[in-house]
């Protein structure tokens, strides 16, 4: 079916011309456009995170040196710096946001069979947490952090059940994570899984009264007092269950209902966690190992900053940052999204580190990478590596 076909073309047959249309017009991307369309700026910017360029000259010189083969990857017009540049600057980034949610839709329903996070939770399990990115301040005036240094913040909420993002949003480096929370929109039912750094007993209240459930590591400073406790088997690592309801003057009002209080000690680290909860009915092993997945998004940070290209800003303007982190993450869903519909049983890490080197190939995708396991020649953390093998 693809055969003649670049690899770089077959991997864009997997997003839905359509859908990319539509996330332009709803924002006038192509207003005043004579030549150099969106969804060329798109194909050099994807190409630039899939084949790990360091630069915008870096991206235009590589593709620049193949002019033949631009019209079957693609392109329909030629490629020059400062019109990507300048495409990059003033076209709106939430166009590429816009495309990124279609892309977390339609991957997210591909991964609906991965195993539940638990035997007694057949819920959705989410993640909440960000990841600041540091920019020179001189560069980046816009996204102030500390006197000396600017940072943007990616705030994200990750579906446990295979690593896939289902929201996110962008600020300054300033704002406080809490406040993302005000931008979610909580399924009843669900599980939503947080550090300490999001504890605002208001907020938490109101995500109780969406029907949702949330899992929170608690402070030591926290005021409460104990109601009654549930019988714990000590040797699973629970050391303590107890139903307790806030004695703070303010919190008490801000949180007037009881609370779930777990006490859990890590046998491999010997460290010692207190979680809150509004779930009354699953397990206290169930919380414990709940709030355990939560390094998922850790090393989801961890890995799109080693693996693709977040942490070196193409342009200097807003726009042009929250463009190439957006469509990062598009090239971080797209390759998810390839890897179920083809059954593709590399993990994307191999996945992209083929792929980085074979964009100009014709080999078509399921034989490129049905060959024996490929070996990681660049060192890679042994818990990041499986945390993609989904």
């Amino acid at each position: 079916m693809n055969q003649g076909k670049y690899v770089f073309a077959q991997i864009m047959e997997h997003l839905s011309r359509n859908d990319f249309d539509s996330c332009v017009a709803k924002y006038n991307g192509e207003k005043y456009v004579k030549n150099f369309s969106s969804h060329d700026q798109f194909l050099c910017m994807i190409f630039g995170q899939l084949s790990y360029r360091e630069s915008l000259r870096d991206v235009v010189l590589c593709l620049s040196s193949h002019k033949k083969k631009l019209y079957h990857l693609g392109f329909r017009s030629e490629i020059f710096l400062p019109t990507l540049a300048h495409a990059n600057e003033k076209r709106d980034w939430r166009a590429y946001r816009n495309l990124a949610e279609i892309l977390i839709e339609k991957t997210r329903k591909l991964y609906v069979d991965e195993p539940d996070i638990s035997s007694d939770i057949n819920s959705a399990c989410y993640a909440i947490d960000s990841s600041s990115i540091e920019l020179c301040l001189n560069l980046f005036r816009w996204a102030p952090y500390v006197a000396i240094k600017g940072a943007v913040k990616l705030h994200l909420v990750m579906d446990l059940k295979g690593s896939i993002p289902s929201f996110f949003d962008m600020t300054s480096g300033k704002v406080n994570d809490v406040n993302f929370l005000d931008k979610i929109i909580f399924e009843p039912g669900s599980f939503y899984v947080m550090d300490r750094g999001y504890i605002d007993f208001e907020r938490l209240y109101e995500i109780h009264r969406t029907g949702a459930f949330f899992v929170i590591r608690a402070r030591d400073n926290i005021l409460m007092k104990r109601r009654y406790s549930n019988p714990v088997d000590k040797t699973t690592g629970v050391l303590s269950d107890q139903i307790v309801f806030l004695t703070g003057t303010k919190t008490s009002k801000k949180y007037p209902t009881t609370l779930r209080r777990v006490k859990y000690r890590d046998e491999e680290t010997n460290q010692m966690y207190v979680y809150l909860t509004n779930n009354l009915k699953v397990s206290s092993v169930s919380i414990a190992f709940l709030y355990k997945n939560r390094w998922k998004i850790e090393l989801f940070f961890k890995w799109i900053k080693q693996h693709l290209k977040i942490k070196v800003f193409w342009g200097h303007s807003e726009n042009s940052v929250k463009t190439q982190i957006c469509i990062a993450l598009c090239a971080y869903l797209l390759v998810a999204l390839i890897k179920k519909r083809l059954g593709l049983k590399r993990n994307l890490y191999e996945i992209l580190q083929i792929l980085s080197v074979s964009l100009f190939d014709k080999t078509p995708l399921l034989e490129l990478f049905s060959d024996e396991k490929l070996q990681n020649f660049v060192k890679s953390d042994e818990n990041m590596a499986s945390l993609f093998e989904f």
